[in-house]
């Protein structure tokens, strides 16, 4: 396994932003990752030393982004700026100066203490980017930019989330299976391509692996997640006012979102989610292609990779067996 450095890398420049000490790091990547990781944490945990924590960074940067994201009680378009400013910082690469407050004016009462610390933590989470070797650094930056160019997707595609329980007024729909196809890539296929960059730059017993191969069934493996979560979470969605199921094959079915609602529609509206059903499965089949082409004696890898895989299997399962209701 190459070290940290190793493949020609330099280190960053000197004073570009203050360092983090030993037991910070520890803190960044153990517990707080753990508080708002979720099931992911799983994964990550198992990770080898070298990829695992260019990979949990990249993981606390997104989960800030979802954060500043998902703040509810500022209007979309000033979560966007928030947004936009994070990802220009994430890009980088740091001048020098004092990382700016990427989250002035975010009122975090109702987020979980895990994201609220994450938050606070963003300085050190910054300056723990800039440590790391330049191409471990290039990969989280290209990762975590393009994560959030599908959040900042979300919140300039969709209307403003409803403020009360009932129904929006307006339901806004994806146009075409490619623009669905487009936005699963953005939020989570992006991911598999880091993965396998980082694990093979990481790993001399994926030398032989065929990158772009690998990368392309690491992309279908986030792909084939975020499309479960995608069907599962679509009367969630739809009351949001955000329709992920395309518009054209809606319209082809002679539905609209917003008749998606009705408990009347789900058995016309039954072929159409049993065809993204199948997409989803066939984009598993890729990821379990993904899972076994990892070497048997790289335990940890494959433990790594067959969490998600099989707990999305689960899931899409569930789904396949819901009744129309």
């Amino acid at each position: 396994m190459n070290a940290p450095g190793a493949n020609g890398d330099s280190s960053p420049p000197a004073g570009a932003t203050a360092a983090v000490s030993p037991a910070r790091r520890a803190q960044l990547l153990r517990p707080l990752l753990k508080s708002v990781s979720r099931s992911f944490y799983l994964s990550l945990r198992i990770l080898p030393g070298g990829p695992r924590e260019p990979a949990g960074l990249a993981y606390l940067l997104a989960r800030a982004a979802d954060t500043i994201a998902d703040t509810r009680t500022l209007p979309p378009e000033q979560r966007l700026t928030a947004l936009q400013a994070f990802r220009r910082r994430i890009v980088g690469p740091a001048d020098g100066s004092e990382p700016p407050t990427l989250t002035a004016g975010l009122d975090m009462a109702a987020a979980t203490p895990g994201e609220a610390a994450l938050l606070d933590a963003l300085p050190d989470a910054l300056a723990l980017l800039e440590s790391l070797p330049d191409a471990d650094r290039q990969l989280v930056r290209q990762v975590v930019d393009t994560l959030t160019q599908g959040m900042e997707f979300d919140l300039t595609r969709f209307p403003a989330e409803a403020a009360a329980p009932e129904f929006p007024i307006t339901i806004t729909a994806l146009e075409t299976a490619a623009e669905l196809d487009r936005y699963v890539y953005l939020v989570a296929g992006c991911v598999g391509e880091f993965w396998t960059a980082l694990c093979r730059r990481h790993d001399a017993a994926l030398a032989g692996w065929d990158a772009d191969g690998m990368a392309a069934l690491g992309v279908r493996f986030g792909k084939a997640l975020q499309l479960t979560n995608v069907l599962r979470d679509v009367p969630r969605d739809l009351r949001m006012g955000r329709c992920y199921l395309p518009l054209d094959e809606l319209t082809a079915a002679g539905l609209t979102p917003a008749a998606l609602l009705l408990p009347a529609n789900s058995a016309p509206a039954r072929p159409l989610l049993r065809r993204w059903l199948l997409t989803a499965l066939e984009h598993f089949e890729a990821a379990e292609a993904y899972l076994l082409a990892i070497p048997r004696r790289r335990v940890r890898l494959r433990l790594a990779a067959y969490w998600p895989l099989a707990l999305g299997l689960m899931t899409l399962a569930l789904l396949a067996r819901r009744p129309d209701d």
